[in-house]
């Protein structure tokens, strides 16, 4: 058998991407992915960052944390000390972003839960259908006589009750 190497890691040389669906694919998840560095940034460094960006199409995207204002501010002239109006909204735009990265981390805690259970269920379930089943054939002969004579009693037994009830039923309607 022949050793055969994957393609893996290789590098790409940098050219203007032509096709524009591919141009407007790859824009899209190049942005996505500065989004996400961004708000790691902001949660992880607690820094103050902006951006823009123009997408081919010539759409502005921006991200700002805390706020443009304040982002502009200290762009302009980074040893000015914001106004207190810009400081409180900035303040306020920070606690709101910590509190919604709080409840993310506890909707992320309760998925994960949720998929925990789902799957311990179904390997519940799959093996409750299996024993059920595929148990009856792994029977030895005698137990297999057994368990049919055990089958046949209880529908006679349900056979019986059901005549009972029956009997009930029409002799109420007399």
């Amino acid at each position: 058998m022949e050793d055969k190497k994957g393609k893996g890691r290789r590098k790409i040389p940098m050219k203007k991407i032509e096709n524009q669906a591919d141009l407007y694919a790859s824009f899209s998840k190049r942005r996505s992915g500065l989004y996400k560095k961004a708000r790691e940034l902001v949660r992880e460094c607690d820094v103050d960052i902006g951006m823009i960006i123009l997408s081919p199409t010539g759409k502005p995207h921006s991200f700002f944390h805390p706020t443009v204002d304040a982002i502009i501010s200290r762009f302009q002239n980074p040893d000015i000390q914001l106004s207190i109006s810009t400081q409180l909204v900035a303040a306020h735009a920070r606690h709101r972003v910590n509190e919604l990265n709080n409840r993310l981390e506890e909707l992320d805690t309760i998925k994960n839960a949720s998929v925990f259970q789902k799957n311990v269920y179904d390997e519940v379930m799959e093996t409750r259908q299996k024993s059920r089943w595929e148990s009856v054939e792994e029977l030895s002969e005698e137990e297999l006589t057994k368990f049919e004579a055990w089958l046949n009693t209880v529908g006679s037994d349900l056979q019986n009750r059901l005549n009972q009830l029956e009997n009930g039923a029409s002799s109420s309607q007399g």
